[in-house]
């Protein structure tokens, strides 16, 4: 295993930029999000459940809930005291309980149940912010955002794919480089790869299929 700073360097060359993704696209195959939804209702409170808490425990929680309330207007009669009962495996449930209800008012008086598909109307849902408004629109609506979470910064920045000090800048930064492509894909290729290969710890270089293209490999093993 080897010790990996964060980058440091300018951007990566757009040779490089896409040798990284077609190596990510051949290793992760069709690559999208691991949350299980048959929606865009489902995939939005599936997101704002997923805050702090890992996508096993959300589906485990969702698959109860949406097997008796998978629309707005159950989840409003099934109320707010049950659904904290449900969600509370998930981290921050009383304020996502709160959150969801709100949401779910929203979506049937504004939206006539529908869930928005741009972002400013999204992100006026309660519990919905600029990362949760992306996975929705990329995953939900395939559109070429990148939603930025702890991997996808911890990746993009030890790769040297975006040299950035927050999250905002790192969605920037990746927009900007990443080829048309790969554009869609771009967001699970990377949260997938830091999820399972380049984790914050126990990362493992001699399994990494861009090691050669990473700014920061251990190539001496």
């Amino acid at each position: 295993m080897c010790k990996i700073p964060l980058a440091c360097s300018p951007l990566l060359d757009s040779k490089t930029v896409n040798k990284i993704y077609k190596k990510l696209s051949q290793s992760l195959g069709d690559a999208k999000s691991e949350l299980s939804f048959k929606n865009h209702f489902e995939l939005l409170i599936s997101v704002i459940l997923s805050a702090q808490s890992t996508d096993k425990t959300v589906n485990t929680v969702t698959e109860k809930l949406f097997s008796q309330s998978p629309t707005p207007e159950s989840i409003l009669l099934l109320g707010q005291k049950r659904l904290l009962e449900i969600i509370r495996p998930v981290g921050l449930s009383p304020t996502k309980s709160k959150n969801i209800i709100a949401t779910c008012k929203i979506l049937l008086e504004k939206h006539k149940g529908v869930v928005p598909q741009n972002r400013e109307e999204l992100e006026a849902l309660p519990g919905v912010g600029r990362k949760t408004a992306n996975v929705v629109l990329n995953e939900g609506f395939g559109q070429a955002t990148i939603a930025v979470d702890t991997h996808v910064f911890r990746v993009s920045n030890r790769t040297g794919l975006a040299i950035a000090k927050n999250v905002l800048d790192t969605e920037k930064e990746l927009l900007q480089i990443t080829p048309k492509k790969w554009a869609v894909k771009a967001h699970s290729y990377l949260i997938l790869h830091g999820r399972y290969v380049c984790k914050a710890k126990k990362f493992n270089c001699q399994q990494c299929v861009i090691i050669s293209e990473c700014e920061y490999p251990d190539k001496s093993k």
